[in-house]
């Protein structure tokens, strides 16, 4: 029997949203270390989490440094998978100068890298844990790619980790995202997702497990966040079968320390920008407003060579980065 902890988005950072109302980084220290006593209550071999470990690649080396005490103090090895915000220009390959790879440096957490799992044996069973973390084609690009593991290592089990938009169901075009229905027949046993902060809980089909407990951190002022309690899930894995279950943390009521004032301007600013959106569609003749589509079709009229184009969505995206990053503080 081999047990595991996973929890994902924990978006540690060293200042508070404008929408808390609570001094932030002090409970995200509290529900990291409930994550950490609930592993060691439980009595787990191995801690997963999801991606976006930290709110940006370059966090300050003194808060990261008192979160990488926390991590410290748990009994088992920490496995994780680099989410958007842990990695430049959400670039995987940038994760080695990142705050998130120098915890992988110095061991504190381990990073599965695509292509690399890792193997967890005991009392005979042999688990592989696989890792897609967060990048530009991710439910882009054929879900086999990113959602369905090669067991390399002859393992009796294969759980996954993919850093990715899985939903229930279809968001809004032009939103890349992946639903849970169209990789049910992925290769992996369990397969443990993020990104999506709302979360959809514990899926099983026929033995499979499809799972996303939503964000440790709650960022955002969205009435889901308010009524959403933060959860893990600790998952129980033997040759004949899988049981897992969500353990919800213990805090505050998203309603104690979110902002409703900023709730309220969110909405009314939704509106607004739907409004702007319906008037650039019907003045326009682009047919998104996916920057990255714009970019390619202004590329494909102009003639545009394809290395500039790629230039021209690496800086747009540093430049979203650098939005969110405001719009966060």
């Amino acid at each position: 029997m081999i047990k595991f902890l996973y929890f994902t988005d924990t978006h540690i950072r060293g200042t508070a949203p404008k929408n808390r109302l609570d001094t932030f980084p002090e409970t995200l220290k509290n529900k990291v270390s409930q994550v950490i006593e609930i592993a060691k209550k439980e009595q787990v071999d191995v801690l997963l989490h999801g991606g976006d470990v930290f709110d940006r690649p370059d966090l300050s080396p003194s808060t990261v440094g008192q979160f990488a005490q926390i991590f410290r103090q748990a009994h088992a090895p920490i496995y994780t998978i680099s989410g958007n915000h842990d990695t430049f220009g959400h670039n995987p390959e940038t994760v080695s100068r990142t705050m998130l790879g120098l915890l992988d440096a110095f061991g504190i957490m381990t990073l599965i890298h695509p292509d690399q799992p890792v193997v967890f044996e005991k009392e005979g069973l042999k688990v592989q844990f696989s890792g897609q973390p967060y990048h530009y084609d991710l439910d882009q690009r054929d879900p086999k790619l990113d959602y369905y593991p090669v067991n390399e290592t002859q393992a009796d089990k294969m759980i996954h980790l993919a850093h990715s938009m899985l939903v229930e169901k279809a968001l809004p075009e032009g939103i890349p995202h992946t639903l849970v229905d169209h990789i049910w027949g992925t290769s992996a046993d369990v397969i443990l997702t993020g990104h999506f902060h709302s979360g959809f809980g514990i899926k099983e089909r026929e033995g499979k497990f499809i799972c996303n407990p939503g964000a440790i951190a709650r960022i955002n002022n969205h009435w889901t966040e308010i009524e959403r309690m933060p959860k893990v899930i600790v998952g129980t894995v033997r040759k004949e079968v899988i049981e897992l279950k969500e353990i919800e943390l213990q805090a505050a009521k998203g309603s104690d320390v979110l902002d409703r004032a900023y709730v309220e301007k969110a909405s009314h600013q939704e509106e607004k920008l739907h409004a702007f959106v319906q008037q650039v569609k019907e003045q326009s003749n682009f047919q998104t407003l996916q920057m990255n589509e714009i970019i390619s079709e202004i590329a494909a009229m102009s003639n545009v060579e394809d290395k500039v184009r790629q230039e021209a969505l690496r800086r747009m995206t540093i430049i979203e980065e650098r939005w969110e990053a405001d719009e966060a503080e």
